[in-house]
């Protein structure tokens, strides 16, 4: 028996389409194989660079001839990735992922005290009080939606008491407009509703920023509302935050979740090891957020001159992408990567970044999933699947990973 060769790589390669999205790791073996960089086209019709060897990954996050700013794109890159409309697009999209030195500095300097590993330790307690209660609420005896659940509430409900969001506002807010950040064309039949969501959404923040304005309050939120009464922010800079501290604070998490969880429910003995073992859990979520993480890409970087990268000339205002997961399954930097082992030591993953731009939030997020998994694995023995692997929808997001639904089994709520 012969053994059939893999199909030559098409230029550009179409990270697109049901298959991909369900396990995009074959073709980024494959694309590792053939090398470093590729061109790569997403369904929007933007073509990027994409790379995805972990020395690649890890210089190129570094990499201060790569810069965010929205301005460096040339006119074929803005014609097909102009997600937002003006003037929204000016209002929001100026936040920390989009900008470079000094200003990146300068504004990062306004969030980085809230998600302190030792402030975040001081709230843990609370956390796990937000966890039991939405366990609480789940039924007696399976079968229920671990998503609808639990994922898409545990986050946001953490997020707001990180950043100071009151319980009324929270209460108002609507997970649906989290996709005002999945690419929607100017003619797509959904841009409608789409531009319904950025007027909600941006209604919803002057709310957030009034609130803030009147009270007073010493919480993240009201210190950037003071900032920008005092003339250290702009006004956009100010809603630009909040939106990306409302949408990039709270989803990507929720995706990690069940990311997370789909790989333990695959991996049963795993799953009955690390509910028997809870001195165990931080050395697995870190080798969960390696195995698949729910930021499988990151946003756009530019050359703002032609520019070598490892041997491919990239044209200026053409977006360079880091793919995160291809970095983290790279067999050169971690042996047997697709094995999922929650023993694996050391594991420099970059399910987080790296550089100047590494999540300021990522304490936040590993005690999220530390508390979500261990309240989930500890209060539902019997945990399994209740649909067939095949069956799992993927979110179609461009950048991110995970599950609208998540159905799930067990034998009893504890």
């Amino acid at each position: 028996m012969t053994t059939q060769e893999p199909q030559p790589l098409t230029d550009p390669v179409p990270l697109m389409g049901c298959p991909y999205k369900a396990d995009p790791y074959p073709l980024y073996e494959r694309m590792r194989d053939a090398g470093p960089v590729h061109r790569v086209l997403f369904p929007s019709g933007v073509r990027a660079w994409l790379v995805t060897g972990y020395d690649a990954a890890h210089a190129a996050l570094n990499d201060d001839r790569l810069g965010k700013d929205h301005d460096r794109g040339n006119d074929r890159w803005r014609e097909r990735a102009s997600i937002m409309p003006e003037p929204q697009h000016s209002r929001l999209q100026v936040h920390l992922l989009h900008q470079d030195p000094p200003k990146h500095t300068h504004m990062r300097r306004f969030v980085t005290d809230a998600f302190t590993p030792r402030r975040v330790e001081a709230l843990t307690p609370r956390f796990q009080e937000l966890a039991d209660t939405l366990v609480d609420a789940l039924p007696e005896r399976g079968p229920a939606d671990l998503v609808a659940g639990f994922a898409a509430h545990f986050p946001f409900q953490v997020l707001a008491e990180v950043i100071g969001l009151p319980g009324e506002l929270a209460s108002r807010f609507d997970r649906d407009w989290g996709k005002v950040v999945q690419p929607v064309g100017p003619t797509d039949p959904g841009r409608p509703r789409y531009e319904a969501r950025l007027h909600g959404l941006e209604s919803y923040i002057a709310e957030v920023v009034a609130h803030k304005r009147e009270h007073g309050d010493d919480d993240l939120l009201g210190r950037l509302v003071a900032a920008r009464d005092q003339g250290a922010l702009s006004r956009e800079e100010l809603d630009s935050m909040i939106f990306q501290l409302l949408v990039a604070g709270q989803e990507p998490v929720t995706n990690q979740i069940t990311t997370a969880l789909i790989a333990l429910l695959r991996h049963p003995d795993q799953l009955a090891r690390l509910r028997d073992d809870p001195a165990l859990m931080p050395r697995a979520v870190e080798e969960l957020l390696r195995h698949d993480s729910a930021f499988e890409l990151t946003t756009w970087r530019f050359f703002d001159q032609d520019s070598d990268l490892y041997g491919t000339e990239v044209p200026a205002g053409d977006s360079v992408i880091v793919s995160l997961c291809a970095a983290n399954r790279d067999p050169r930097r971690f042996p047997d990567p697709d094995t999922l082992d929650l023993d694996r030591s050391p594991n420099p993953h970059l399910a987080f970044g790296h550089g100047i731009h590494f999540c300021p939030g990522a304490a936040l997020a590993r005690a999220e999933l530390r508390i979500a998994l261990g309240t989930l694995l500890t209060r539902l023995p019997g945990l399994h699947l209740a649909i067939r692997d095949e069956d799992i929808q993927w979110i179609p997001a461009v950048l991110g990973r995970g599950t609208h639904h998540l159905p799930v089994h067990y034998d009893r709520r504890l």
